[in-house]
């Protein structure tokens, strides 16, 4: 898109989920990886994700919403542009900062997988306990 001058960048991150997103004055339509929202996360659970940061500030159906994500699954990909889409509404108008962190959406949840450690079979787990 040429005219990016008029979009709001926000980064989110959840797990390994990376979400790039912009959003500009608009209608409230959803667009992530050049699909419809209600087409990219077809569960409810994942497009209230999308849209609480608009209701937490009563901004809902101002703002159009383009994402890019990757890695992780769908619930943290959605919660990933969630974050992106409360960070980028902070820099539209920094009053919403308050509200927008009430809710604790400015907030990146830090919870990541464990890593396997060498002689266990995963994180923690041991090896089966063989008698013979």
């Amino acid at each position: 898109m040429s005219e990016s001058k008029n979009f709001v960048l926000g980064l989110g991150r959840r797990k390994t989920a990376v979400a790039r997103v912009r959003i500009r004055s608009g209608s409230g339509v959803y667009t992530i990886n050049d699909r419809a929202g209600d087409e990219y996360f077809p569960s409810p659970i994942q497009r209230s994700n999308l849209r609480k940061p608009f209701d937490v500030v009563e901004l809902a159906g101002k703002f159009d919403v383009f994402a890019r994500v990757a890695g992780g699954g769908p619930v943290s990909q959605s919660e990933a542009v969630r974050l992106g889409i409360a960070r980028a509404l902070c820099r539209v108008n920094k009053d919403l900062e308050p509200k927008l962190k009430e809710f604790s959406l400015l907030t990146r949840d830090s919870r990541m997988k464990e890593r396997k450690k060498y002689g266990k079979r995963g994180a923690r787990r041991g090896t089966q306990f063989s008698k013979r």
